[in-house]
């Protein structure tokens, strides 16, 4: 089926963070562009498969643990990129971002020096920190206006005893690079030269701009599957965060076994809802046209938001898309105060952004953008930055 993602769905009094959530000193009709969920309605395979789960009337317990459960998981993952996935190999857990916390958990010790590459999404750090390590930036390079990685530092990081691991964002959130094979080598080989793991975050890997490949980091570097764990989900592919299912890849039988004595044994951790297993199942099994369909929704998008603001805001620079919905941009030109441009942009603009500064030194003076929106509001979220910013720099 086509679908329509020109629709505007009124999603206020839903309970949304998204939409019933704003800071206090925020505009009255205020445009949410932060958190990464996506303003389209679900694949109708899903839709079609809650509907008939609900008229079934019972909802109890939830075994993952069954074969016809991670089978699709395993499928689409084989069907998409070609990666194999063994069925014991996958774990459940309500979200990436608590996995991570868990791994942390599992892999680390309080003193610990955990790497991350800033600017990035900021759980990371704030993870690191929670559990009493040390947050170690590698940082990307920002160069004529394009990320890359900084190996020579990386080895650095890598080499000290202190530094136990890396977690990795790919696609990486939010500059929005889509890392190239020959990139992650370089990772690995790092990694593997000092015999440190690797966390790899690949929740938006089905979310890929025309033109880029996406390439799991698993499938890549098989040879060092015992220090590699990877964060899958179809939460945000798919629209359906609120299920709370997400899918972890722990090759290693002895963090698998701790990941079991931690989740199920610590925090009785082991069940997932009903509704997010039969979510998922429709989706990996019925929704790639409507995945298909949505990244040329984004591609869309992104040239229309490219176009906007070379003629409206040219002294802005927005990072290349590549992966993600998440759109990076740099507004330095016009408002390098990081805590006024946030002002400016909820209190004047009426935007609400995920404000660069949050997610770590390098992050001063950009917005993320959440473009996974019908193109009218995002047109709407471009209109009222660039006046506002533009009055502000007299430009």
């Amino acid at each position: 089926m086509k679908y329509n993602f020109d629709e505007v769905i009124d999603r206020t009094g839903t309970y949304s963070i998204k939409y019933d959530v704003a800071p206090p000193n925020a505009a009255k009709d205020l445009l949410p562009m932060w958190i990464a969920d996506m303003d389209f309605p679900c694949a109708q395979p899903i839709i079609d498969a809650l509907h008939n789960r609900i008229d079934h009337r019972i909802f109890g317990y939830s075994n993952y643990f069954f074969p016809q459960v991670k089978q699709p998981v395993i499928d689409w993952f084989e069907r998409r990129f070609g990666w194999t996935i063994d069925f014991n190999d996958i774990v459940y857990s309500p979200g990436v971002v608590p996995a991570i916390s868990f791994l942390l958990h599992i892999l680390t010790q309080p003193g610990d020096g955990v790497i991350v590459q800033q600017p990035v999404y900021y759980p990371f750090a704030n993870m690191v920190a929670a559990r009493g390590c040390t947050v170690v930036n590698n940082a990307l390079k920002y160069e004529d206006g394009a990320y890359t990685m900084d190996y020579a530092d990386l080895e650095a990081k890598m080499a000290d005893p202190a530094n136990k691991g890396m977690i990795l964002c790919s696609p990486h959130n939010p500059v929005g690079r889509v890392w190239t094979e020959e990139e992650l080598k370089q990772v690995v080989a790092i990694a593997q030269k000092y015999d440190k793991w690797i966390i790899s975050d690949e929740i938006h890997c089905d979310l890929i701009r025309g033109g880029y490949t996406h390439t799991p980091l698993l499938k890549l570097c098989p040879e060092y599957k015992h220090r590699i764990i990877a964060c899958t989900a179809p939460s945000k592919t798919f629209n359906m965060a609120g299920m709370q299912m997400s899918n972890i890849i722990i090759p290693n039988e002895e963090y698998r076994q701790k990941w079991y004595a931690y989740t199920m044994g610590e925090l009785s951790i082991s069940s997932p809802s009903p509704f997010g297993i039969v979510a998922m199942h429709a989706a990996y099994n019925e929704g790639e046209d409507w995945l298909n369909q949505v990244n040329a929704y984004l591609d869309e998008n992104v040239a229309f938001m490219k176009q906007y603001l070379a003629e409206h805001l040219p002294e802005a620079h927005m990072v290349e898309s590549q992966g993600t919905y998440l759109v990076w941009v740099d507004v330095n030109a016009y408002c390098s105060d990081a805590k006024e441009l946030e002002r400016l942009m909820l209190e004047e603009a009426g935007v609400y952004f995920d404000e660069g500064y949050i997610f770590g030194p390098g992050g001063s003076g950009f917005e993320r953008f959440n473009i996974a929106c019908p193109r009218s509001i995002l047109a709407k979220s471009l209109e009222r930055m660039s006046a506002v910013l533009k009055k502000y720099a007299g430009k």
